[in-house]
């Protein structure tokens, strides 16, 4: 036990701001998973109470009240869920199409992985915001389709890790073992191959994070993402806007929310990178 700690420690002294990271995201973890017992006002997220609003921050409401008198400490606490939720599925989906493409091309070579990478060339042509902004605008503005968008504007990324993985490891001598000893070729792709391929693509999935909850911000903000009432931060920054020169509140909290978990998330990630890479992390020492 005594060990485990002063390990710790070590690597806490040796990444500062990927522990920072690290805490502040486990922090909007638990405000995501505990929102009802946080906000003060959860039952009235999505409900109006005209006479409250525009109120400024003060003991009742601690970031004051929006344009429909409802509470926006609330509203952003509750925020908290939706972003991540679509941070965690929208990756999650990335990497469902997105890894066995790119082990399959990367394993097999030949006519497959001209087609998979012709295809992933295709996607990659155009800049992913803007890809999502079409699919979102296409499949109509909601959260399952703003994580659909993201999710297949995404998965190019993958592929392209995992095929550059799969071509070297492949060529490697267990592999050539497990071909002699009559190991089937799914086998040697996912026990194999994949298996040995999953450190860039968890370093990548992690930098990628925060990357997704900016566009899912960025597309509610254009009105292709949540639609009101959804207390979804980049929605709250479009519709307070019009009030943000006399009501700054609306916009800015929700704005620091965005701010805060994007920028955790990224240290998570740099700190992922250089102690999952061997080279950067024999640097570091």
């Amino acid at each position: 036990m005594k060990k485990r700690i002063v390990r710790t420690l070590r690597l806490a002294r040796k990444y500062p701001l990927a522990v920072s990271g690290l805490s502040v995201s486990f922090i909007l973890v638990l405000i995501a998973i505990f929102a009802p017992l946080i906000a003060p006002y959860p039952g009235d997220v999505t409900q109006t109470h005209i006479q409250q609003r525009f109120l400024p921050p003060n003991p009742s409401h601690l970031f004051g009240t929006d344009e429909l008198g409802r509470d926006v400490f609330s509203r952003v606490v509750y925020g908290s869920r939706i972003s991540l939720s679509v941070g965690v599925l929208a990756i999650g989906l990335a990497l469902l199409i997105g890894v066995p493409l790119g082990v399959i091309a990367g394993y097999s070579r030949g006519i497959w992985d001209e087609v998979i990478m012709r295809i992933t060339d295709i996607f990659l042509s155009f800049p992913s915001l803007l890809l999502a902004m079409a699919i979102s605008a296409i499949l109509g503005p909601n959260l399952r389709n703003v994580m659909i968008a993201i999710a297949i504007s995404w998965w190019p990324w993958y592929t392209r890790i995992l095929r550059s993985e799969a071509i070297s490891i492949r060529e490697r001598d267990f592999v050539a073992a497990a071909k002699a000893s009559g190991a089937s070729w799914i086998r040697i792709v996912f026990h194999h191959i994949l298996r040995n391929s999953l450190t860039p693509i968890i370093i990548q999935a992690s930098m990628d994070f925060g990357s997704v909850i900016l566009t899912c911000a960025s597309l509610s903000f254009l009105g292709l993402g949540a639609q009101p009432p959804v207390p979804e931060w980049g929605l709250m920054i479009s519709t307070g806007r019009t009030f943000f020169l006399t009501n700054w509140w609306i916009v800015t909290f929700p704005g620091i929310a965005i701010f805060i978990s994007v920028l955790s998330f990224n240290l998570v990630g740099d700190g992922l990178r250089e102690f999952l890479d061997p080279k950067m992390r024999r640097r570091k020492i």
